[in-house]
């Protein structure tokens, strides 16, 4: 009876094994047939003529048959050496916050394996430029791309290095990563009498230290990052306003100081733009002082938020040392734009938990739509810098990808009312910062853009001036297009992202790394001898993501801190 039994269970087994391995070859076949149809359609896709017929029937059959994402914009796979900016005003459809076309899986699939294929370009930059940072600046601040000398503007503390270390990790450096962790805890040294930025350092080498442990788990990172934000919570205890820190802290005494040029003032964005790093301390060491701290800053913000709910980008105290919004000039740009974005990061950071931030995001973002948008005379949307000029800062492009982190995570839903404006403003952004690429010269974007003010105009972005028309190698137009490819699917926002990435390649590449270009209307311009630390740890992340189709960074799991180091949520 027992062996009977045995035998039938096997006979069993037998036939679920053999079903499931015709299963596995049914569909192992289907999306091999699927690839070549694919391949084939590829490669005569250079006119509708000679299409594959099979192609178009499973389409026709199983996908949407109008609208579809017109085959001709997807790129090359590869950067072109002789590639030249297509100029503005292409691909219109997207303007107004719309998504076009359908987009079929044969699409995704093409949209993927091109993104394969310029990741690997991507890495290659990060390789160039690390190996040059190895050999001729390893542990400076920055490498001078130019010169190949080091440059030490950020207090010797190594802030390149530990601002790359989790580009390293995602993109598989594996050796040179083991590398840096090696300087880290041999050479990191943060007991020095130096005046440091304590927005910037949070930002960089804290925030950098903590994401290289939420990546690695070695206990390095966190000993350095202990070390670092012991130092730097000093600068809560402050008599200016308390508890609300000053822009500058010497990292071996303590002291705080104002920067000179404020006055007697902090920007919003420096003091409030600390939270996600000190709290990401907390839960890794247990000391809730890190976090108690820097959440006291929005704790007392919440108070005073105006009933638009947007602040004014300068923060000072009265008599009674009680902080006090000072003057009327409101900014999603330079000094405002990331306490805005840490209002729903925080929200995101605490498993959506803490509706106090997402309360302060939801009003600032409708006060964002009723006071701070503006459609320009050639229909392009944009936050403006002040309400008497048609001015945006490249910086504000970081908004169109918070938006749609917003709408993708609404409370109310992503088919809700308010989730789905947020979403057709991203979009809508996303289009005018592609644009302010598209429009110059040499594909990159000027610091600040000018939109035309009459219809006798130009209908062109222009740089607001010569001293604004520089690149520095920024990352928020990137950063927009990696979310709303996760958010939508829709595969021009890589092809965007294509064309700026071969615009460095050609414009802004050096011997030693990528410089800053000092006009973006000059082909030939004059190349500036500095290069962020942003690039690498910022720029080159943001655009690895946004071809990686098999990405580990799941913004369900992880948050960006300001400076692209993602942040486990849990």
């Amino acid at each position: 009876m027992a062996i009977s039994k045995q035998i039938h269970l096997r006979k069993k087994d037998l036939r679920l094994h053999l079903l499931n391995l015709a299963i596995v070859s049914f569909f192992s076949i289907y999306f091999l047939g699927l690839k070549r149809i694919l391949e084939y359609d590829q490669q005569v896709s250079t006119s509708t003529t000679h299409h594959s017929r099979m192609a178009q029937e499973i389409q026709s059959k199983y996908f949407p048959s109008e609208n579809l994402f017109p085959n001709e914009y997807f790129g090359s796979e590869h950067v072109d050496s002789d590639f030249q900016p297509q100029g503005p005003n292409r691909f219109s459809e997207w303007k107004e916050g719309n998504s076009p076309y359908n987009v079929t899986l044969f699409q995704q699939m093409k949209s993927d394996n091109l993104a394969r294929s310029r990741r690997q370009h991507v890495k290659e930059a990060m390789t160039f430029v690390w190996d040059n940072y190895r050999k001729y600046a390893w542990g400076a601040d920055e490498l001078k791309p130019t010169s190949g000398k080091r440059h030490e503007p950020w207090g010797a503390i190594g802030v390149t290095l530990v601002d790359s270390l989790d580009t390293l990790i995602l993109m598989g450096m594996d050796d040179e990563f083991q590398e840096a962790t090696e300087w880290v805890a041999k050479n990191l040294d943060f007991d020095k009498n130096q005046k440091v930025s304590l927005f910037e350092t949070t930002i960089r080498s804290l925030g950098g230290l903590l994401s290289a442990y939420d990546w690695s788990k070695d206990t390095v990172f966190l000993e350095k990052a202990k070390d670092l934000g012991d130092r730097l919570v000093k600068a809560f205890d402050t008599a200016f306003v308390d508890g609300f820190p000053l822009n500058y802290i010497n990292l071996k005494t303590g002291k705080t100081e104002f920067a000179s040029w404020m006055r007697n003032k902090v920007s919003l964005a420096e003091v409030g733009t600390l939270a996600l790093e000190f709290r990401d301390l907390s839960k890794h060491t247990g000391n809730e002082t890190y976090a108690k701290k820097s959440e006291h800053i929005f704790e007392v913000l919440k108070e005073i938020q105006p009933d638009s709910g947007l602040f004014p980008k300068f923060l000072t105290s009265n008599k009674e040392k009680h902080v006090q919004l000072s003057g009327k000039d409101i900014s999603f740009g330079a000094m405002g734009d990331s306490f805005y974005e840490y209002e729903l990061k925080v929200w995101l950071q605490g498993m959506r938990k803490e509706k106090m931030y997402r309360d302060m995001y939801d009003k600032s973002i409708q006060g964002l739509h009723d006071e701070k948008l503006k459609v320009s005379n050639n229909g392009l949307t944009y936050i403006f810098l002040d309400q008497r000029t048609q001015e945006m800062d490249h910086l504000s492009c970081f908004m169109g990808g918070l938006l749609a982190l917003g709408a993708f995570t609404d409370p109310q839903g992503f088919d809700s009312t308010q989730a789905q404006r947020d979403l057709k403003t991203a979009k809508a952004l996303a289009y005018t910062c592609y644009q302010m690429y598209a429009s110059m010269k040499s594909g990159l974007s000027p610091e600040c853009v000018k939109f035309p003010s009459s219809v006798k105009e130009v209908q062109e972005i222009k740089p607001i001036s010569t001293s604004q028309s520089y690149y520095l190698l920024r990352p928020e137009t990137i950063e927009t297009f990696l979310i709303l490819t996760r958010v939508t699917g829709d595969p021009i926002y890589r092809e965007w992202g294509w064309e700026i990435f071969q615009s460095i390649e050609k414009y802004s590449k050096t011997t030693y790394g990528y410089g800053t270009l000092k006009n973006v209307n000059i082909e030939k311009s004059i190349m500036e001898d500095k290069m962020e630390s942003f690039f690498l740890g910022e720029t080159l992340k943001y655009f690895y993501l946004l071809f990686d189709p098999e990405s580990k960074v799941d913004l369900d799991k992880y948050v960006f801190n300001t400076e692209a180091h993602p942040l486990r949520i849990e």
